[in-house]
């Protein structure tokens, strides 16, 4: 198998209470961290794949918007 370097960009939309926009936004960065591998044995054998290694490059939260109820 040949190996490569994947760059993935993700959005969350992450709901919280917090005393300010600028720390919901710090708060959201600081506690979603690294994302474990989810595929299993038998799935990387079925699709013949594995992961070697998932490393966080850039976690910045861009707006925190407030929620009307």
């Amino acid at each position: 198998m040949k190996y490569y370097k994947v760059a993935l960009t993700r959005t969350y939309l992450i709901s919280i209470n917090a005393e300010s926009e600028d720390r919901a936004k710090r708060l959201s960065e600081f506690y979603l961290g690294d994302c474990p591998d989810l595929s299993t044995e038998k799935e990387q054998t079925e699709k013949n794949f594995s992961i070697k290694d998932i490393e966080m490059v850039y976690n910045e939260a861009h707006e925190a918007l407030p929620e009307t109820n």
